[in-house]
């Protein structure tokens, strides 16, 4: 069922052009373009009418609707797509067909929509059978199509499994859909819990609650564990703690240990520890233990961020007098600096692509977050006029960037595609929250 697409990207002038489809078995193509400088204002018109309730039971029916609106919204959560309104669709809700060759094409293209979801449920206990289907309106085509059966209490991730082969059946990089985001929440003075929560805002739950001053949390590639900061000893020492069993580790050492940030692909990490005196990067086992040091400089060195190799991180320093964003190469041992515009530049995050890394900058009174090349071209300022900006760390799939913003007041997560546009707030908890994470992609973990 479906058909295999790749993607194609085409530089010229300047304009990069995604979600180029090659259809191998039929040999045909269908062509998006999306323009770098600001990609998300190209959306693709997307149709999602609600689902067949099968059997037309009312729990059916029930699910069948809340499925639909789901993964409409999941799809346009991405940026990549505009969600036509169903009130324009031309079919009657209780006749109309979801499989081709008995789906009227004209109907979806006349309504400008250029690709459609359609959707089938089956509830026969508490078992869901759930049939997905992407169109392809013009070309009159089955893009992919999936069957998922299994408990109702799955059903959003059934869902959310079909969004992720829709956005790697269109531009061959699989989605977000089974990503988490930590984050710190504080709804009373000196206290700071760990929460995390679907990359939609869905169902946060804490993971560190302990009435202790806890910070900086970060995922491992596996999503298996996190490392944070924690005051629960009257000073900032390293703990590292498994998301699902209890069990964890501790670095009690003299001194601050702070930042944590996992090697990818590897039960590794960074942290900057100040045990022999100057704050330095160091790098540990997953049980805390040090393996060795990987700065050696006078001045403060905290807040490493790794490449996606795990071959270079890029670090905080006030080596050259004020706090400036570095790069390291493991292996060679060199150290240069990346940023040089503005005098307090922090909390650097790498992107999965590898190409850019999005941080924190403070001039004139303003923290906004900046995105620059790993190269140091291409320097971008994507908030303004916005409050306090902070925190960025990317999606999986480096389309997105989560920050933490005073906007509205209060401190809130909130997310915004690469390019700074589509901003709009996560979730909305008691008391402030900041600092978030975007984790790996965890499959059903």
């Amino acid at each position: 069922m479906g058909y295999l697409y790749r993607s194609r990207r085409k530089l010229a002038a300047g304009i990069l052009f995604v979600l180029v489809w090659l259809v191998v078995q039929a040999g045909w193509a269908a062509d998006y373009e999306i323009d770098v400088t600001n990609p998300f204002l190209n959306k693709i018109p997307l149709a999602v009418p609600l689902f067949k309730p099968m059997a037309g039971g009312e729990g059916e029916t029930r699910l069948a609707a809340k499925g639909a609106d789901l993964l409409a919204a999941s799809l346009e959560f991405t940026g990549y797509f505009k969600l036509l309104n169903r009130a324009a669709f031309l079919i009657n809700p209780d006749t109309y067909r979801i499989v081709a060759p008995g789906i009227n094409f004209q109907n979806w293209t006349t309504v400008g929509a250029e690709l459609l979801v359609t959707g089938g449920v089956l509830l026969q206990g508490e078992t869901v059978t759930l049939e997905l289907r992407l169109y392809d309106t013009v070309q009159e085509k089955l893009v992919v199509g999936k069957r998922y059966r299994g408990r109702a209490d799955g059903y959003r991730g059934m869902v959310h499994r079909f969004c992720n082969e829709v956005i790697f059946a269109l531009t061959g990089s699989h989605g977000i859909f089974d990503s988490r985001i930590i984050f710190v929440t504080s709804s009373k003075a000196g206290v700071k819990d760990i929460y995390r929560c679907a990359f939609d805002g869905h169902n946060p739950q804490p993971v560190v609650a302990n009435e202790q001053l806890n910070l900086s949390p970060a995922w491992s590639s596996d999503g298996k564990w996190i490392a944070y900061t924690s005051y629960a000893k009257g000073k900032p020492d390293l703990y590292i703690k498994h998301t699902t069993e209890k069990r964890g580790h501790q670095v009690l050492k003299k001194g601050t240990s702070i930042s944590p940030a996992w090697v990818p692909n590897r039960l590794e990490l960074a942290a900057s520890l100040s045990h022999t005196g100057d704050p330095e990067i160091y790098l540990l086992t997953g049980t805390g233990k040090v393996i060795r040091r990987l700065t050696e400089n006078r001045g403060i060195d905290v807040s490493p961020s790794w490449s996606p190799d795990g071959r270079r991180f890029a670090f905080v320093s006030k080596r050259s007098g004020t706090p400036q964003i570095y790069i390291k190469d493991t292996a060679s041992g060199e150290s240069r600096r990346l940023t040089y515009e503005g005098k307090n530049n922090t909390q650097p995050s790498w992107s999965p692509r590898g190409d850019k890394i999005a941080y924190t900058a403070i001039e004139k009174g303003q923290i906004n977050i900046r995105v620059i090349g790993v190269d140091g071209s291409g320097l971008r300022q994507l908030t303004i006029n916005s409050g306090d900006n902070e925190s960025p760390s990317w999606s999986p799939d480096g389309s997105l960037l989560v920050f933490s913003s005073t906007r509205e007041g209060p401190s809130r997560i909130y997310v915004m595609n690469a390019f700074g546009t589509d901003q709009r707030r996560l979730l909305t908890l008691p008391g402030k929250q900041s600092e978030p994470q975007w984790s790996s992609r965890l499959g059903n973990l």
